[in-house]
């Protein structure tokens, strides 16, 4: 079963300025949502939970520079935060 993807409003600005300024990963953004609504734990997604003061998220990569983090709940995926390992963590 498809998971609903919800966005914070920081996601979305990051979000925005990346794909904006460099469009190469838009097509792997695409696979990446089509792939995480369908299982969020796809092998090539390389999802992880993460701890810490980020326990209880996870985080998946985009590219080999880009990281998504994100939480799971019964029906949603919430994208909280999306950069390089150190603008995220």
């Amino acid at each position: 079963m498809k998971k609903k993807v919800e966005y914070t409003a920081l996601y979305l600005r990051k979000a925005r300025k990346i794909l904006k300024s460099d469009p190469n990963p838009r097509q792997a953004y695409i696979e990446f949502l089509n792939k995480l609504v369908v299982n969020p734990f796809e092998p090539s997604l390389q999802t992880h939970p993460l701890s810490g003061e980020f326990k209880g998220k996870y985080a998946s990569s985009l590219t080999y520079k880009l990281r998504i983090v994100f939480e799971i709940t019964d029906n949603t995926i919430l994208l909280l935060n999306i950069g390089s390992h150190d603008e995220v963590y």
